[in-house]
């Protein structure tokens, strides 16, 4: 599932093409995609609406117009947008079309449906279900280490499975998780109530570095224009630290680098360069 340095990268790319668009005309082809709009309501809100935005949050994107309505998308496995020309035909597992005023057009594909789409009023997104209960975007200015460590101290969870909590810090995955916790120097099972003031400033520094680099670096995204493929081998891969690694050499101290299993999710870290 795509973490939040590769929805990062396709806001930053939709945002290039669609800002001070106008949506000619819009298709919800299935349905099943925005559930809780009609196909018809789909096409009525859209129609004509200029894009004022494109933002992040979590690992939503927030499509904002010009009529007071956001279109807010969740990709999930495997859900893309597509740019193509506006004569090119739909292509395979295409669940909604969205015509622009330049003659171009985007498609929105996903091969395994678990992708999902709702339009609702601006003023109150962030009521919406899916980002109402969503915590801290550690790339924001108020996500500081003591914030983070007020937090920690509230929860007896690993403090993995506390970082992967969306309503504890948005946006994180497994992926980054791990890398961070191998740069902070934390135990992946240590409890969250037990992280020091000075290791919780080391945690903060190590998620928003680890988080810039993959930014940076393409994050694990192949990317043709908006037709980003999630998980294809993209540069950040190179860059892994632990993630991924069993049995291999910590880069560090030479240690074997271990996996576990928490919440139902490889874990990967070095038993001597993260301490509980």
């Amino acid at each position: 599932m795509p973490e939040l340095p590769e929805v990062e990268i396709i806001v930053r790319h939709l945002r290039e093409v669609l800002n001070g668009r106008r949506i000619v005309r819009a298709q919800l082809v299935r349905a099943g995609l925005a559930p809780q709009v009609s196909p018809l309501s789909f096409a009525r809100n859209l129609k004509n609406a200029r894009v004022e935005d494109v933002s992040r949050r979590g690992k939503n994107i927030l499509i904002r117009f010009d009529n007071g309505r956001t279109l807010i998308t969740h990709l999930r496995m495997t859900g893309q947008f597509v740019l193509v020309e506006s004569e090119a035909q739909p292509v395979v597992h295409t669940h909604a079309m969205f015509w622009l005023d330049n003659r171009m057009k985007v498609f929105f594909t996903d091969q395994r449906h678990f992708g999902w789409m709702t339009i609702v009023k601006t003023a109150a997104e962030r009521q919406t279900q899916g980002l109402s209960k969503l915590g801290a975007e550690p790339l924001e200015v108020d996500f500081t280490a003591e914030s983070l460590h007020a937090t920690l101290r509230r929860s007896r969870r690993a403090i993995k499975l506390f970082l992967l909590d969306q309503t504890k810090v948005a946006g994180l995955g497994n992926i980054y998780v791990v890398e961070a916790l191998f740069r902070a120097g934390i135990a992946p099972q240590a409890r969250a109530h037990t992280i020091s003031r000075p290791k919780a400033q080391r945690l903060r520094d190590a998620i928003v570095n680890v988080l810039t680099e993959a930014i940076g670096k393409g994050s694990t995204i192949d990317s043709d224009g908006l037709s980003g493929r999630t998980y294809v081998g993209g540069e950040f891969e190179s860059y892994w630290r632990v993630y991924d690694r069993e049995g291999e050499p910590c880069i560090v101290c030479l240690t074997p680098i271990k996996r576990t299993r928490q919440g139902q999710r490889s874990t990967y870290y070095c038993p001597r360069c993260q301490r509980r």
